[in-house]
């Protein structure tokens, strides 16, 4: 999957004759508006609903996210409040304007915890078409080794593109965010790049498998246990498994997450992503 991100300052017009409408937003699947929660917002809201309305004439189908950042500065209280005050303003002037169902989502983030990663996470998922097979998938896992959370994560970005229909909390998500960590940590320092087979014979050339191969399971607090398995150079699975799920069927949830590898090679296959004519 190939994401860009374009960023543009707020304050401009982008409905403006003197900008190419279509140019911006013809491809573009979603919108994240930041507004600062710790600073007067209410030009932000404005100019937001003005840039929404344009967008449900024009591009209805675009997800506008709603970030209401920098909440790490407020109180518990005020905090709710103004995510809760940010959100009613801007629906009650859509549902003014005729839009009582305008694809707009909120969401409090900052960047001295996980909730921006959350949020990104969320936003990324709206805009992946092959989500219910994953969700599926990992539903299915879940239930056969009796994982209370797997997450599939983005590895470089702590992303998570997927995770099973079961309820998410910020605790589970940032234990298996914080494992990514450590896990990119050993593999800078006794990671190498792996060569591929070489037709030399002269040349002995040491190869490992192509694919990911850390495979970590460690007993956390709570009697509960931690799963991680790298799926490929860029996707790792992390479960969450409680106090039935102990290391002695450890056999059994790397079969089953093999059998999840497989499938996962048929949703994204690897030959038509890197074979594909490119588009102009």
């Amino acid at each position: 999957m190939d994401f860009q991100v374009w960023d543009f300052p707020g304050h401009l017009d982008y409905f403006d004759p003197a900008f190419d409408v279509d140019n911006i937003f013809e491809e573009i699947g979603a919108l994240i508006w930041v507004i600062d929660a710790q600073d007067e917002y209410l030009d932000a809201i404005m100019r937001l609903n003005t840039t929404i309305l344009n967008l449900q004439q024009s591009y209805p189908n675009i997800n506008v996210e709603v970030f209401v950042h920098k909440v790490d500065g407020l109180s518990e209280d005020y905090k709710s409040d103004t995510f809760r005050d940010i959100i009613q303003r801007v629906q009650d002037e859509l549902s003014d304007a005729g839009y009582e169902n305008a694809p707009v989502s909120f969401y409090q983030t900052s960047i001295y915890d996980h909730s921006i990663f959350e949020a990104f996470s969320k936003v990324i998922q709206k805009l992946i078409p092959q989500l219910p097979t994953l969700e599926a998938l990992l539903n299915s896992l879940c239930s056969t080794c009796h994982i209370e959370k797997a997450y599939l994560f983005d590895i470089m970005s702590k992303i998570y593109i997927a995770t099973d229909t079961s309820p998410t909390d910020i605790g589970s998500y940032e234990i298996c965010s914080d494992y990514i960590d450590v896990v990119i940590d050993v593999s800078e320092i006794y990671g190498w790049d792996r060569p591929n087979e070489s037709g030399d014979s002269e040349k002995i050339i040491e190869v490992g498998n192509n694919d990911a191969e850390s495979l970590i399971t460690v007993e956390r607090k709570g009697n509960n246990y931690l799963y991680l398995r790298e799926i490929n150079k860029y996707l790792a699975l992390v479960c969450l498994m409680g106090d039935d799920s102990s290391a002695e069927k450890k056999a059994v949830i790397d079969y089953n997450v093999g059998v999840f590898q497989a499938a996962l090679k048929q949703v994204f296959p690897r030959a038509e992503r890197e074979f594909a004519p490119a588009e102009e």
